[in-house]
Formats: structure tokens, C-alpha cells, sequence
């Protein structure tokens, strides 16, 4: 329909969303929206993501019934997954918990500016044209190699696909592409995986930046095809 009122029928793609709920041995620890596509990667990538284990070979077991909307995990540190479950419950540690986390990305890799410049084509996904309900996730590695890439309702179900994608390999000689603003829990997500380079072309939120100084990460915002701004540990940059 337009302004003055004329009507014509007309077709429109929709991004799709639905919830995941995830089990840690059998501990119900979260649902999850996303789009329901590479469910196993995000639930691998999330374990990682948020901390849940610190490695990939603490995962033993990934089950996702995919007529449930459920995920069976097993993972070597119970105790941990209890812990973490406790401290995420609570309501009275407010938005920088994260600050009692022990994250130090170590990392020798450099990066071009224009590989920088050049990964921001992958923004570009038939899904997101057509539908303009999306967000964007993408791994390269240090030489601009993409490594895995997905889309999402949600921003951060984005990167714990990508991130599932790659787990079990070298995350110090990469970096990630998001299309999504930064706060604290994206740049986190990044950080847990060992990833010393986070690009996006949206905004830096400040618990963000404080996180991508503590926890080394080289944080770049408002990235186009002319400029960017680097926020933390732009020494990484040549």
C-alpha cells in the first residue's frame, strides 16, 4: 500500500527466528533465539563463547534434537557449568561481571589494512538483501582467507556459529567481521575464543571498549570502504 492509499498484492522474504534450549549434563542453562540453521555449530560455538569450558576438548558430546528445539551437551567440568550458570542467575552482579574474568589474548598476528578493508564484502549475503533482517558473522584468517561465515537473527548467535565452525583450531591468527554493535558481550564472545581482531562496520558500546582493553583485543568500529576507528591495541594494525 502507499501514502495515498492504492493497494497491490506483493511478496516479501522474512528472516526466520526460533528458540534452542541448551542442556549442559542435564543442567538446563539457556535458550537461545536464533535462526534455526547450523544449530550444532552454535551450540559449540556458545559453549566457548561464554565460557561455559575453556577449550574445545572439554566438549565430549554435542545431541541436537532438532524437532525439540533442544541441545544435549556433555562437557568434562560440571562443576564449572554450575558456577557459571550461578553467576549469570544473579542479579546483583550488574553489567560488568565480566571484569573478574581472567581473558588474555595472546596473539603474534598483524593485519593489513586493506585485507581489513576487502572483508567487509562479506557483509554482503543474499539473506541479507533480501530479507534485511540479519546479522553477519565471518572468520578469516590473518591473510583475509575467509574460514566460516553464517547469519542470524541475532548477532551474537552469529558469532558462536562461526566460531563453532572453526573451534578445534588456531583462533590467534585470525580475526572476526560482525555486523553488529559492540558491547562488552560481543567483544567477550571474541575474547574467550582467543580471536585478537574484531572489525565491524556498526558502533562501539563502552563496556566494549573497557573489555577490548583488558582482555587485548584490537576493536575496530565504524568500518566502510573509506575509514574505520580503532579503539584498543591498534598495534596490531600495519
Amino acid at each position: 500500500m502507499d501514502y495515498e492509499g492504492n493497494q497491490r498484492p506483493d511478496h516479501d522474504d522474512v528472516a526466520v527466528e526460533d528458540s534452542i534450549t541448551l542442556f549442559v549434563n542435564d543442567m538446563r542453562i539457556a535458550t537461545l533465539i536464533a535462526t534455526p540453521e547450523m544449530l550444532r555449530e552454535l551450540c559449540i560455538g556458545y559453549l566457548i563463547t561464554e565460557g561455559v569450558v575453556s577449550s574445545f576438548e572439554e566438549i565430549l558430546d554435542v545431541k541436537v534434537d532438532d524437532a525439540k528445539r533442544e541441545a544435549y551437551l556433555r562437557v568434562s567440568s560440571f562443576d564449572q557449568v554450575e558456577l557459571w550458570h550461578e553467576v549469570r542467575s544473579s542479579g546483583c552482579i550488574g553489567i560488568k561481571w565480566w571484569t573478574n574474568e581472567d581473558i588474555n589474548v595472546i596473539s603474534d598476528a598483524t593485519f593489513e589494512k586493506a585485507t581489513l578493508k576487502k572483508s567487509l564484502t562479506y557483509l554482503d549475503t543474499q539473506t541479507r538483501r533480501q530479507t534485511h533482517g540479519v546479522h553477519v558473522a565471518a572468520l578469516f584468517d590473518a591473510t583475509g582467507e575467509l574460514l566460516a561465515q553464517a547469519v542470524d537473527v541475532g548477532r551474537h548467535s552469529a558469532i558462536d556459529k562461526v566460531v563453532g565452525v572453526y573451534t578445534g583450531n588456531d583462533f590467534s591468527q585470525t580475526f572476526l567481521l560482525s555486523s553488529g554493535r559492540q558491547p562488552a558481550g560481543m567483544v567477550l564472545k571474541a575474547a574467550r575464543a582467543g580471536i585478537p581482531l574484531v572489525i565491524s562496520k556498526a558502533a562501539p558500546i563502552s563496556t566494549g571498549v573497557e573489555a577490548a582493553l583488558k582482555t587485548g583485543v584490537t576493536l575496530i568500529c565504524f568500518a566502510n570502504e573509506r575509514q574505520f576507528a580503532a579503539y584498543s591495541h591498534e598495534e596490531r594494525l600495519v
